[in-house]
């Protein structure tokens, strides 16, 4: 009867659970188990998206104009000649920079954003001072062979008016730049609190670099190649624009939607550009049919 009685007990789920409390409790643990540490996974990974965001992307941000530009300038000064660099690649940056300097005055941005803007501005001031000085004969830094070669129309070079940005003397370059500096230095005295000046300084600067990668992008599809453009810079932007949507989005900092709407239209371009580089390639015939066209291109 007893033997009966402990048999019935032992069938009983209920009374497993009170006989064998350690065996009831080992056919649940598994689940719960999983459970925690599905949860300790997901918020570890979280939190160490966090911390790169916070703390990696800043240090990208701010050093991003040493590394983009630091081996074209080490290039032309090495080689004693900017043939191929398009002095519009200074021109854009500086504007857009300066500008962006001032525009944190009113908008009081994130710290790492105004101090990229302020190295960008110096390291673009030494670019501009050695592709000048190692500037070769005019006609010849317009080369299809670099990123943002110059305009052309046909085989001829196109001229702007009052020959802007394409001055022979290094002196206008700099004459330009100083106005510009403190013209909107008054700017700023006089209407620098206003929340519409304010605005607009930021879209005009953000927007002034979002359309940096357009010059490469029609001379791309101009020439149906992307020779030239070198995949080092492009690999460089791209895994610049996902540091910057990840900090414009997900950073604790201050990011007005000036900078996230820019980087948005900036990021797409630079995307289309990566597809031109897989459609186009080299465009080896297309570049020869270039070279025999205008040998000054070569």
């Amino acid at each position: 009867m007893e033997t009966k009685d402990l048999a019935w007990q032992v069938s009983c789920p209920r009374r497993q659970a009170l006989l064998f409390p350690i065996t009831w409790k080992s056919k649940i643990s598994p689940y719960s188990g999983m459970h925690a540490i599905s949860t300790d996974v997901y918020s570890s990974i979280m939190s160490l998206i966090s911390w790169v965001i916070n703390h990696i992307a800043p240090i990208f941000i701010v050093t991003s104009p040493v590394t983009s530009y630091g081996d074209q300038v080490w290039s032309m000064h090495s080689k004693r000649s900017s043939a191929g660099f398009s002095l519009d690649i200074p021109l854009i940056m500086l504007v857009a920079s300066v500008l962006k300097v001032f525009y944190w005055f009113g908008a009081r941005y994130d710290a790492p954003l105004l101090i990229q803007a302020s190295i960008m501005v110096f390291v673009q001031v030494v670019l501009l001072q050695v592709a000048l000085v190692n500037r070769p004969p005019f006609g010849a830094q317009h080369s299809l062979n670099k990123p943002f070669a110059g305009a052309t129309d046909g085989d001829s070079y196109v001229t702007r008016p009052f020959n802007f940005w394409q001055w022979r003397s290094r002196k206008p370059y700099w004459q330009f730049l100083a106005y510009y500096t403190v013209t909107l230095a008054a700017l700023q005295l006089l209407v620098g609190t206003s929340e519409f000046y304010i605005g607009l300084q930021g879209y005009v600067a953000l927007s002034v670099e979002a359309i940096l990668p357009i010059p490469q992008i029609l001379e791309n599809h101009r020439s149906r190649s992307s020779k030239g453009f070198r995949l080092s810079v492009l690999v460089n932007w791209l895994v610049g624009d996902v540091f910057k949507m990840a900090y414009f989005f997900l950073s604790e900092g201050e990011v007005p939607w000036a900078f996230k709407l820019c980087g948005m239209f900036q990021a797409a371009c630079d995307c289309y550009l990566g597809l031109q580089y897989w459609m186009y390639g080299e465009g080896i015939d297309a570049a020869v049919d270039i070279d025999l066209k205008d040998p000054r291109l070569a």
